[in-house]
């Protein structure tokens, strides 16, 4: 992975970050994670192990720092990095099939990827320090619409940041 991956993940990761920074906390702590949206991005500009490794480790140190919810710094990193590597999977799954990444498949990726990334930081959560509500009802009132939020913007981000790739000409592909 060379200097201008890892230059372009860290500039999505940072954007992710102060949205997620001033975006408030809402039921029990818990708050609406955009930052989920530019590490899909960065997955899916950038697909090696290597940057996913990175994005996850990176994204849930960011997210730990800001997060609103009672003892979710640990929880946070869980779920980014196990998130990452199953979006990975899936975005090589997707690749190996000749899949287009059009529209569709990027709010498939990124609605999957944010449920992921909730249950799984609700769940290890649950297993550290406990849940200030039933878990259902964090998944209902906080995950899913978080999930449709995510579809929304993750599309809409990815399409603007390829447009602008195309116009300034940067190829991050790897060989």
């Amino acid at each position: 992975m060379n200097l201008k991956n890892n230059i372009f993940t860290a500039l999505l990761l940072a954007i992710g970050f102060i949205l997620h920074q001033i975006t408030p906390g809402l039921f029990g702590g818990m708050k609406f994670d955009f930052l989920l949206s530019f590490i899909f991005i960065s997955l899916l500009i950038n697909s090696s192990l290597k940057n996913t490794i990175l994005t996850g480790l990176l994204g849930g140190l960011l997210s730990s720092i800001t997060t609103t919810f009672p003892g979710g710094q640990i929880p946070n990193i869980i779920d980014k990095l196990v998130t990452c590597i199953l979006l990975y999977i899936v975005i090589k799954l997707f690749k190996h099939f000749n899949f287009n990444f059009n529209i569709l498949i990027i709010g498939f990726i990124s609605a999957l990827g944010t449920i992921i990334s909730g249950t799984v930081f609700l769940l290890s959560a649950f297993l550290i320090i406990g849940l200030p509500a039933p878990f259902t009802l964090l998944l209902i009132t906080v995950v899913l619409p978080t999930t449709l939020i995510n579809t929304v913007v993750t599309t809409f981000i990815y399409k603007i940041t390829k447009y602008a790739m195309n116009i300034s000409g940067l190829n991050l592909r790897q060989l």
